[in-house]
């Protein structure tokens, strides 16, 4: 595995690069198995996969965890060796934001898609990431790049810069690994004890009851919606929000709408670790009757 930190060394391994198809896996490290899968996504798709591993200021707002985001770079390594990753980049903050972080170019994501949900509860963060992430690409030039769904706003927007601003990097999403419980893997997930593993269990129940109710006809979005809230609250959790959207741009369910494809999201805290999740509805392979409209 080469490991690259310099924006020198990257571009020398552009120019080694041009009769390949490169991969690139953006994360902040702290390394699970949710990373290492779309390892195995990108290689299908690509003769070289380059992971970065970056804790990225810019999308941590001030009463966030950056300064104690788990940072494990040695571990991460080491995984990613083993994982078949070609190359490792983990670039520094001034090799990213030579002039700093506090006053930088940024690229800012469209309104509607950005200011809900977490853009909401996290002004800015998009803002910060859209800024990493096409800094990354023109750096290191892949045609290809692999993003989680269990950032499945974070997914979107993405696409839509790429498309915006015609960018060349065709964007592969990769369906969310979840523990054994079926709590979706998260660096976070270590701050967790026990107990609050346990607990947290109870976020993917909710998503999992709501998406049963679709299933089974109900389609009062709002009061769907509500009750998940209340069952989230009444399970211990903070909740910052519990919502039903269209899959596409995630604007909000009408009763105009017909019922295509749609994401069952939600945002929590467990004391204050925040955990993320989402799901499909229909699921793979259910088709949505001509007659499912919102009464």
């Amino acid at each position: 595995m080469i490991e690259l930190a310099s924006r020198s060394e990257l571009l020398q391994q552009t120019l080694d690069w041009q009769q390949q198809v490169v991969a690139l896996i953006p994360t902040m490290g702290n390394l699970h198995n949710g990373h290492l899968s779309l390892i195995k996504i990108a290689r299908r798709h690509a003769d070289t996969v380059v992971v970065s591993v970056f804790v990225n200021p810019t999308q941590f707002g001030a009463n966030e965890d950056f300064s104690n985001y788990p940072r494990s770079l040695e571990s991460d390594r080491k995984q990613l060796l083993n994982a078949g990753c070609d190359v490792l980049f983990a670039p520094s903050p001034e090799v990213l934001y030579p002039f700093g972080s506090d006053d930088f170019t940024q690229v800012l994501p469209p309104i509607a898609l950005a200011n809900t949900l977490c853009g909401l509860a996290r002004p800015g963060h998009f803002n910060g990431v859209l800024s990493v992430v096409a800094r990354l690409f023109n750096l290191i030039q892949p045609q290809v790049a692999v993003f989680g769904e269990k950032d499945f706003q974070q997914l979107l927007i993405i696409k839509r810069m790429v498309t915006d601003l015609g960018m060349s990097q065709q964007i592969i999403s990769a369906p969310t690994i979840r523990e054994p419980s079926g709590l979706a893997m998260s660096s976070r997930n270590q701050h967790l004890d026990t107990t609050a593993k346990q607990q947290a269990m109870g976020l993917q129940q909710t998503l999992q009851h709501t998406a049963r109710q679709l299933d089974q006809g109900r389609r009062d979005i709002k009061l769907l919606e509500d009750q998940a809230f209340q069952q989230l609250q009444h399970a211990g959790f903070q909740t910052e929000y519990f919502s039903i959207r269209l899959a596409d741009d995630l604007s909000e369910v009408s009763n105009h709408n017909k019922l295509g494809q749609l994401r069952i999201l939600a945002a929590v805290k467990l004391g204050r670790t925040r955990l993320i999740d989402n799901i499909a509805w229909p699921v793979s392979g259910q088709q949505c009757g001509k007659s499912a409209t919102i009464d």
